[in-house]
């Protein structure tokens, strides 16, 4: 928890993301937290796809959470886990979202709970929720004032593909469409599974060396899940030698010479200079091979830092960019 207050406000430089639709807080943006939820029961898609109610499960925090039906009155403070619950279909049982939820459209019409990482506790309370879901970006404070409320609360923090996928399963099992949260991770696998295909046979020399800012003078190394995009995409993270998210040295990018950079679109400084121009205005950022062989590329904001449905697919476009001779569509 030592960068979180850090992180956070580096992260409110990147004011004008393009899904946020000019939003001045980062959606679902990345901090770091307590660890990944332990891995719920998994069963084959075969098995039984009724939740049993009531039902009591531990969430990240290591907090029960009992359910004595199936919820009919879902606020989701956390863009990824709105955008998993849309894609089980329970788009009518939602009726609160947070202010950055812009994805599916349906999610722009819902009403608004306030911010991902300081939720409105009075909106909240009004929306009558029988399930409150909360992800990666609440702070600390407003996690503790939300559980105040005695709400059946849900904290998700992933930090893998597969605690994403085990998420969707979870979210399957506490609104009772396990048959379609099983159904979604399949066809996110088979995703997954197309790029370590497509990449397989890349030799140690041939992988290409890999540099991801997503927020002004922010990147990422090991043990958070955009990290392991790259690691799946067949690229080598230039921070993986650092943990969590980390400002950046820029010498130390100019002497790991990346092959590749990527940048997310919408993320500007507090002038309004869009992260490309930033990268591209640094001192002896000229001489980076990716900037030589014109190997900057965008990815968009959400597909990358939403731990959600289309992280699948933030996948693809990372593995596109690494290797675009590989990665067929």
């Amino acid at each position: 928890m030592k960068k979180i207050a850090a992180l956070l406000l580096a992260l409110t430089l990147s004011l004008s993301l393009a899904a946020c639709g000019g939003a001045k807080e980062p959606s679902n943006a990345p901090v770091n937290g307590s660890p990944a939820p332990a891995p719920a029961d998994k069963t084959n898609a075969g098995a039984a796809q009724a939740t049993a109610y009531p039902l009591t499960l531990k969430d990240t925090t290591g907090t029960e959470v009992k359910l004595t039906k199936a919820p009919q009155r879902i606020v989701s403070t956390s863009t990824a886990e709105t955008e998993i619950l849309f894609a089980l279909g329970l788009g009518d049982r939602i009726v609160g979202v947070s202010d950055f939820d812009n994805y599916p459209a349906e999610a722009t019409s819902k009403p608004k709970m306030g911010g991902v990482s300081a939720p409105n506790v009075e909106a909240i309370l009004a929306a009558n929720p029988d399930l409150v879901i909360t992800g990666i970006s609440i702070k600390d404070d407003a996690l503790a004032k939300l559980r105040s409320l005695n709400l059946p609360l849900y904290k998700f923090e992933p930090k893998s593909v597969d605690d994403i996928l085990n998420n969707i399963a979870i979210i399957g099992q506490l609104t009772d469409r396990q048959k379609e949260a099983a159904a979604l991770a399949d066809k996110m696998k088979k995703e997954v599974d197309k790029v370590k295909t497509a990449v397989s046979g890349l030799k140690p020399e041939q992988k290409k060396k890999v540099y991801i800012e997503f927020s002004p003078g922010w990147t990422v190394g090991k043990g958070e899940f955009m990290d392991e995009l790259i690691t799946l995409a067949g690229g080598i993270n230039i921070a993986s030698d650092t943990k969590g998210y980390n400002k950046i040295n820029e010498e130390k990018i100019i002497q790991d010479n990346p092959d590749v950079i990527f940048y997310t679109t919408g993320a500007k400084d507090k002038a309004g200079t869009t992260l490309d121009q930033i990268i591209l205005q640094r001192n002896g950022w000229d001489k980076i091979n990716a900037i030589q062989n014109k190997r900057l590329i965008a990815v968009d904001q959400d597909l990358l830092s939403r731990p959600g449905p289309r992280i699948s697919q933030g996948l693809i476009s990372i593995a596109k960019g690494i290797y675009p001779d590989l990665i067929k569509e």
